[in-house]
């Protein structure tokens, strides 16, 4: 009868010593495929917002009342067209060489081959009244202008526009398609807002 038992237990200490390896050989295989996820999901994360969006904070007030300082906001870095009154983002292109990067948000006004030209208070396109109703104020202060718009670029400010720093201003006034970073879609904090193009209808002649 001992030589029995001897070999039952050593026969059960062998399925259990089978048992723990069919374990850990389960855990090591989980914890491979949750590494596995894991690494995928945090390479997607950074080339969704290396490559597809771009997230930014506004620091200013120069494109309110539309965007409030503030406001977070999710653009595409991948798009194709610009439209008049898409909300854009990009680099200062003023800044002296060796400062620190800069982004701004403003509005596309004027479209490759235009010619803009501010006065009486409104924007005026190849002659004819701009109609917005984005604006904070009804009248612009000053008279700017007329730009002849290069082709393949855009000219840039901000609804805000007594209180904007925009092409009007800047020693570099145009904004080329490659240097924009990305296409503003909507602001998720405070409270989710989609922004959608103008629809600016018929202009009305000087």
């Amino acid at each position: 009868m001992e030589n029995i038992n001897e070999k039952d237990t050593a026969k059960q200490n062998e399925n259990t010593s089978e048992t723990s390896l069919g374990k850990a050989k389960y855990v090591l295989k989980e914890t491979i495929s949750w590494a596995i996820i894991l690494v995928v999901a945090i390479v997607l994360a950074l080339f969704i917002t290396n490559f597809v969006i771009f997230k930014a904070v506004v620091p200013s007030g120069s494109m309110e009342n539309t965007i409030q300082i503030g406001d977070k906001l999710i653009g595409l870095r991948m798009f194709k067209t610009v439209s008049r009154g898409d909300i854009l983002i990009f680099e200062n292109q003023d800044l002296e060489e060796g400062a620190e990067k800069e982004y701004l948000v403003k509005r596309c006004i004027g479209m490759p081959g235009e010619t803009l030209e501010i006065k009486n208070g409104h924007v005026y396109i190849n002659g004819e009244v701009l109609l917005e109703d984005y604006l904070k104020t009804d009248h612009i202060d000053g008279n700017f202008g007329p730009y002849e718009i290069p082709e393949g670029c855009y000219f840039m400010m901000g609804d805000n526009r007594n209180g904007s720093f925009d092409a009007r201003y800047w020693k570099n006034k145009y904004l080329a398609h490659e240097d924009i970073t990305a296409k503003v879609l909507f602001r998720y904090n405070p409270g989710l807002h989609w922004f959608k193009t103008p629809n600016y209808g018929e202009t009305e002649e000087d």
